[in-house]
């Protein structure tokens, strides 16, 4: 029996690493952590040392002798590892930008994880994450992969689908935030309440039941539409969902399908915002840089209430309570992204679901929800399709699979814009897609450039 368990965590210069040192501590009475290695590339190395600095002061406050170790040679940090968590952003915010502006450029919807730039956001990741896990095949083959990189379910899909590694978990701070809030919305304690998710990463709904099984679900929905705090991320405009839509389908839709559901408002927002004050990439540089600033405060020793401003927000604490469950078999109720394995029948057995599971040593097990109705089947089925193309297109750099995910894709209105944002996008990304190295170079030659300045101007830096 080894004594303590080592954390590595991947992306450690990550501005939510002090939110996980917290999620450790506050469990480490549960959860005896040996050593802790932050693992980033050579752009991250700053970042990555202030993260380390910062979570050595919260160590020592917490009267823990836990050991804090940087380094950017990935397969050092990952020998022997007990949990592996990702949370790395491939070309760092600046890439995020890039997604956002470019379509916003064409009057499309710009955003993370949804529509153009989820789709290129997946594309530069997954080739990256399938990479680890050879690395933790060699190197760590009994370690857990906790993963919650963006797109979540794409990244996790990939690597059950062609990494052919089964322990794995995706994570997503959205359910975690519906739970919190929604039970003092109500007036109830979040222990009196049973929920019950069914769905794919940020596309997901739920039901909510009382402690006698009773279905209260209208509850939530009367609150949402009084105004109340349902637990809305911070990233996401609040436009009001169509009430009689709600009531009638009686599940409470995540808030990522106001995208869906309100697409003209969204549009509307996110273009004013590209228009005004920036993209949502552009705003989130300005709230890490203010951040950091704290971060290297040799005074602080506690996670500031600042992160709290980033749309991710408890994405970590997440992770730490889904180690715990692993590790002390705690079969605690979890919303993750896991192996469908027949939860959720319209879908493919082998897919990955965002679904409510039962979360223990051996894992995810996932509680099936049975048939969805009509309408959450169609959009279900359209999503999963989508997501399927984009995963394979990551990995094979299929032109004419990307061009699919696109057109799937019910946020980029098919046709010549959407060729048009498709190409830009590879250009700008140039330096992390060699998958499509050859596309690129014949369009380049075809006399394609970007238009919008602002990502000119990122790509001619070399950002």
């Amino acid at each position: 029996m080894k004594d303590g368990i080592k954390i590595v965590t991947i992306g450690g210069g990550s501005s939510y690493t002090p939110e996980l040192m917290d999620g450790f501590i506050k469990r480490y009475h549960e959860l005896p952590v040996r050593e802790i290695w932050l693992v980033d590339v050579e752009n991250g190395k700053d970042k990555v040392e202030i993260d380390a600095a910062m979570a050595r002061r919260m160590w020592e406050k917490a009267g823990y002798d836990v050991k804090i170790y940087t380094t950017l040679n990935r397969r050092e940090a990952l020998t022997n590892a007990d949990f592996v968590t990702t949370q790395f952003r491939v070309g760092f915010l600046e890439a995020r930008i890039k997604d956002e502006r470019i379509p916003s450029y064409y009057g499309m919807l710009g955003q993370e994880t949804n529509g153009a730039g989820g789709i290129f956001k997946a594309f530069r990741t997954i080739p990256v994450i399938l990479d680890i896990v050879e690395d933790m095949k060699e190197l760590c083959p009994n370690a857990w992969l906790i993963n919650f990189t963006n797109p979540s379910g794409m990244i996790t899909e990939a690597v059950v689908k062609y990494g052919k590694w089964d322990k794995v978990v995706g994570l997503c701070n959205v359910p975690v935030i519906a739970m919190m809030k929604e039970p003092i919305a109500i007036g109830y304690d979040a222990k009196e309440l049973v929920y019950q998710f069914v769905g794919i990463n940020h596309f997901h709904w739920h039901k909510v039941y009382d402690k006698q099984g009773k279905n209260i679900t209208q509850k939530v929905i009367d609150a949402m539409f009084e105004g109340k705090d349902i637990g809305l991320p911070a990233n996401i405009a609040n436009v009001p969902f169509f009430k009689e839509q709600v009531e009638q389908m009686q599940m409470i839709p995540c808030g990522y399908h106001r995208y869906y559901y309100r697409s003209q408002e969204m549009l509307e927002h996110s273009l004013e915002e590209y228009k005004t004050i920036g993209t949502r990439g552009q705003q989130v540089k300005e709230t890490e840089e203010r951040l950091f600033k704290l971060y290297e405060d040799p005074d602080l020793d506690t996670k500031p209430e600042e992160l709290s401003l980033r749309g991710g927000a408890y994405y970590s604490d997440a992770a730490c309570e889904c180690i715990n469950s692993i590790y002390n078999d705690k079969k605690t109720h979890m919303v993750v992204s896991t192996k469908n394995r027949g939860t959720v029948p319209e879908l493919p057995e082998d897919c990955v679901v965002e679904i409510s599971s039962v979360i223990t040593a051996k894992g995810p097990m996932p509680i099936a929800w049975g048939k969805l109705p009509s309408a959450q089947r169609g959009w279900l089925q359209c999503m999963k399709a989508m997501e399927e193309c984009t995963i394979e297109a990551a990995i094979t750099g299929n032109y004419g699979l990307a061009l699919e995910a696109f057109i799937l894709n019910p946020l980029i209105p098919s046709g010549k814009n959407a060729k048009e944002v498709l190409d830009e996008l590879l250009i700008a990304h140039e330096k992390y897609l060699p998958q499509f190295k050859d596309k690129i170079e014949k369009l380049k030659m075809n006399g394609v450039t970007i238009r919008d300045k602002v990502v000119f101007d990122l790509v001619k830096e070399g950002k």
